[in-house]
């Protein structure tokens, strides 16, 4: 029972704190849109593409290792463990943080001219550099509240950065806004980067304070080394996700360069680029939040019962979990569905958006199942096969995109995004099926 009240907290916080952050992240980004214009923000979703990656690279596999092994050692009543833990942890962020910076740094010149075409100057992926260690120790420090369940300190410190990325932008883009997309792209990378390492160091703070908590150590000591344990988590999920990411980043890149091969021009390319992914997307993934405020805390739970053996406990929860979201999901493509010209209208003020919720909002059932079922087989030890089901869907994604795009134009785009969600969904849905059974 009392397992349960936490995660219903725990739940409720992420939910509260979700809700308000993705409602300033979409009003930030309405102001982003309205401010730079359409094509900037095509371009700024072609850097967002590589700055995932660099993302990926610095922290891929670390936070979940963190949860899990955090989690298994409180399993079996070890909160000594669970801090050494995550020492490790942090300090493998370190090593990966600061290795992706280097490997960025060292291919700056490549990325510059080969994936973003020469629309932006280097300085911006020097920032990226930057901000790299740091985003990878923060990905730690959050998976170890996590794993002990006061996601409350993560959310107090995701409110924090929102905070300074939303002033710094406000002051970069009127200071430099003038100047073009260039300087455009630079502010905004410029403000996330100052927000990240403020954020890394608040939440660090947090962290060695519950460290100084009263600790005890148990019986368990059979359990094998932590660096093993995290390792045999981190690098399987590191691999596939370096693979993953960087298909997707290839499959975001070519995405303009295919559009061109179907006659649009460089410029309406971008354009009709950010209008998908950056205005309409963000509409149809705002109610999510519903669902991955929970969908996070669902690995340490899972985890646990994985560990203490509680199979039909793992295939109730399952059950009601997923119906919950599927009702939930249903419902919102419905509202999306209906009122699109009114979302596209009131939010941007450009009706011809409403097209695109249309079309999309079928998915959101697909997508938001997706999410939980992901998270699930992550607490289920089964993260090495929810990264090469990704693997998988970008590579059938890429090849539609590359041969056939430039054929159907922006249609065979649109056609692309569903056949990778159908994908994925499927694969994930056997596999958590399998498991179950």
């Amino acid at each position: 029972m009392k397992t349960l009240k936490i995660f219903v907290f725990n739940t409720l916080i992420l939910l509260f704190s979700s809700i308000i952050l993705q409602i300033i992240g979409m009003f930030f980004n309405i102001y982003i849109a309205n401010t730079v214009g359409e094509e900037a923000v095509g371009v700024f979703s072609l850097v967002m593409s590589v700055y995932m990656f660099g993302i990926t690279l610095a922290s891929a596999g670390i936070n979940i290792a963190t949860t899990r092994v955090v989690s298994e050692e409180l399993a079996c009543n070890n909160e000594l463990g669970a801090k050494k833990a995550a020492k490790r942890c942090i300090f493998f962020s370190v090593l990966s943080g600061i290795g992706a910076s280097i490997i960025f740094f060292i291919l700056t010149d490549f990325i510059t001219i080969h994936c973003l075409h020469n629309r932006i100057s280097k300085n911006v992926i020097y920032l990226i550099c930057i901000a790299l260690p740091f985003i990878a120790m923060s990905s730690a420090i959050n998976g170890y509240f996590i794993g002990v369940r006061r996601v409350y300190k993560n959310s107090i410190a995701k409110f924090f950065e929102e905070f300074v990325k939303i002033i710094c932008t406000a002051i970069l883009l009127k200071s430099f806004m003038p100047d073009g997309i260039d300087y455009a792209c630079y502010s905004l990378i410029l403000a996330d980067v100052i927000s990240e390492v403020l954020s890394f160091i608040y939440l660090y703070i947090l962290y060695k304070l519950d460290k100084k908590q009263t600790i005890s150590e148990s019986r368990y000591k059979d359990l094998d080394s932590y660096d093993k344990r995290i390792l045999r988590i981190t690098i399987p999920v590191a691999l596939t996700s370096y693979l993953r990411s960087g298909l997707s980043t290839v499959k975001q890149l070519i995405i303009p360069s295919s559009l061109q091969k179907s006659g649009m021009n460089a410029s309406n390319s971008l354009i009709a680029y950010g209008v998908v992914n950056g205005m309409a997307m963000p509409i149809i993934m705002f109610p999510v939040i519903l669902v991955t405020s929970f969908s996070g805390l669902l690995v340490p739970e899972f985890s646990r019962y994985y560990v203490e053996k509680k199979y039909k406990k793992i295939k109730s929860v399952s059950t009601i979990i997923l119906f919950g979201t599927f009702m939930f999901s249903l419902f919102v493509a419905i509202i999306i569905f209906v009122f699109a010209d009114k979302f596209a209208v009131l939010i941007y003020d450009k009706i011809e958006i409403a097209k695109y919720l249309r079309i999309l909002s079928p998915l959101i059932i697909i997508m938001y199942l997706d999410i939980v079922i992901d998270s699930i087989l992550k607490g289920l030890d089964a993260q090495v096969s929810v990264m090469g089901i990704n693997v998988f869907d970008c590579i059938i994604s890429i090849t539609f995109i590359y041969f056939f795009v430039p054929i159907l134009g922006f249609s065979g785009y649109i056609i692309s995004i569903f056949i990778s969600e159908v994908i994925n969904f499927t694969l994930s849905g056997s596999k958590l099926l399998k498991l179950l059974h």
